[in-house]
Formats: structure tokens, sequence, C-alpha cells
């Protein structure tokens, strides 16, 4: 299988862009909100972070993780540095498992500082891209956002599904004697009917 990269068009002698869509709408866009992000201090995705959470007043993980659609552990990561750099700070929530979080006036400071220039970057996108392009394209990501997350709700319900009670009592290695006794079972026909 050959990779082949797609050259830039600008006439520039910029490199290759990857053949993979995910790196490549990441590749640009981040850089070119970051670019205009840097004298607030927040790249793009820490911005988007604190906006989601000022919106919803406070944030628990569960619910920026599907705002956002970033994974857990991603997102776990940003919110510990925003908190190490004083920007986000714990809630309380009547669940105590649950992670709240807050914006502290350091990280409204930051975010007021931001918005301009995010809407900057958004402005300059969209003048690239044209209205129609991105109306086309905001469509389509839409719809593929939609696959995403149903697809993560599928995955999450699957780990959710409890073994037996019997089994859960079993060791570790009775456990893979018995996926081992039952992969062997079906690949052999056993047990149908």
């Amino acid at each position: 299988m050959t990779r082949r990269g797609i050259r830039l068009t600008t006439g520039q002698n910029l490199g290759r862009l990857s053949p993979c869509v995910c790196n490549t709408l990441r590749m640009v866009t981040t850089q070119l909100y970051d670019d205009v992000l840097r004298p607030s201090g927040l790249r793009v995705t820490q911005f988007s972070i604190l906006a989601s959470i000022t919106r919803m007043g406070e944030a628990h993980l569960k619910q920026l993780e599907d705002t956002l659609a970033i994974d857990q552990t991603t997102l776990t990561r940003s919110l510990n540095l925003l908190e190490r750099d004083g920007v986000i700070e714990r809630a309380s929530h009547p669940d105590g498992r649950i992670k709240a979080m807050r914006l502290t006036s350091k990280g409204r400071r930051a975010l007021e500082v931001a918005r301009p220039l995010w809407a900057q970057a958004q402005d300059r996108i969209l003048r690239e891209l044209g209205t129609k392009a991105w109306a086309d394209a905001q469509r389509r990501l839409t719809h593929l956002l939609h696959v995403a997350v149903k697809k993560r709700r599928l995955g999450r319900n699957r780990r959710r599904v409890q073994p037996s009670s019997a089994l859960r009592r079993t060791s570790p290695m009775m456990r893979m004697r018995a996926d081992i006794f039952e992969s062997r079972r079906s690949a052999s026909g056993a047990g149908r009917r």
C-alpha cells in the first residue's frame, strides 16, 4: 500500500499534509487557532474546555467529555494542567465521586483575553473556507460526530455489562479458562442448536 501526502497548493513548499483526514484537520486548525491565541497563554483545546465550563457554570468530567467529544484520558490530563495553573478549581458536587470543575478568577480573565483572539481565528478560517463550503463541511462533520458519539455510547454500554455473580466470585485464572473454553466451544460449533 502506497502512502501519499497531499501537496499544499499555496505555491510555497510547505511540505506534505498527512493522508489521514483526522491528522490534517487537527493539525491545520489547531495550528491556526493556537497561533492566534498565543497572546492569551491558552491553546485552543484549553480555550474550548474553559468556554464549555463557563457555559455550564460548573462541569464534571462526563459532561465535558460528551460536550467536547474528547476522550477521558486527554480531558483529565488537560483539566489537571488547568487546575495546576490555577485557571480552574474543583467544585463540590452532591455525589462526592464526581469531579466537578469551575473557573477561577484567573481562568475568567484568561478566557476574557482569549475570546476576541478566538473570534479572529474563527473569522480567518471562515474567510479562507468560504461560508458555503463551511456550511457543507459543518453539516458533514455534524453527521460524523453523531456517528462517533453513538459508537462511543454503544462501547460504554458493552463495558458496563457485568458477568454473572458466580463468575465474579471466581479467580481471574478461572475466568480466563472459562473464556477460552467458551471461544473454543463457539469456534467448533458446539452448543449450537
